[in-house]
């Protein structure tokens, strides 16, 4: 379920908004690396800045989504989107998926920007990825039958891991992990269909 084995071509073909995404977040992070008066500008326009949300500038609830702060925080993410997106991908279909996982990060941002203060900045996927994950807990909790017990257990015992590090590493949106994860969650009620067939 969680093994990848494709080679980059069929990895494509199978998983093309996965593959999508991984694109473009690799993109921008090469983009906004450019030392580029306009590009440093563009990039201090897109970052999560909750007095910009505040002052109507709406888009930063989606684009801190696609953009990460360096090469460990892209590569992370990178690897948990690479690992845990394409089995849902699969199970839900393009549409529902990128519906989970934009809709989960915008609601982690959501989440940040009521309980932050105004001058809070923040950029990356984590929020859109624990969505994902919420997607996984309610298979878990209410579709047993769309995946099986190992896996189950596995689910649970990586968002516990998720969860504490969370809390104990510096520098984590706390508040993006725990309302994407509930995003993703509620969002399942919507997107996982009774006709979906197990892993």
């Amino acid at each position: 379920m969680f093994i990848r084995t494709e080679n980059f071509q069929t990895f494509i073909r199978l998983y093309p908004a996965v593959a999508c995404i991984l694109a473009i977040q690799s993109v921008l992070w090469i983009f906004c690396k450019l030392p580029i008066h306009s590009v440093i500008l563009w990039g201090d326009a897109v970052t999560g800045y909750n007095l910009g949300v505040a002052n109507g500038e709406w888009w930063r609830l989606i684009t801190p989504i696609f953009l990460h702060a360096g090469f460990a925080h892209l590569l992370f993410n990178s690897m948990s989107i690479f690992l845990f997106a394409p089995a849902l991908e699969r199970l839900l279909g393009k549409a529902r998926f990128l519906l989970v996982y934009v809709g989960s990060g915008i609601i982690g941002n959501v989440g940040t920007y009521f309980t932050e203060s105004l001058d809070y900045v923040h950029v990356g996927a984590s929020g859109a990825i624990f969505g994902l994950f919420g997607v996984y807990l309610y298979m878990v909790l209410y579709r047993k039958e769309l995946i099986d017990q190992e896996n189950s257990k596995m689910i649970i015992t990586l968002l516990v891991v998720a969860v504490l590090m969370t809390f104990i590493n510096s520098n984590i949106n706390v508040m993006a992990h725990l309302f994407g994860l509930v995003g993703g969650f509620v969002l399942s009620f919507l997107c996982v269909q009774k006709k979906e067939r197990r892993f």
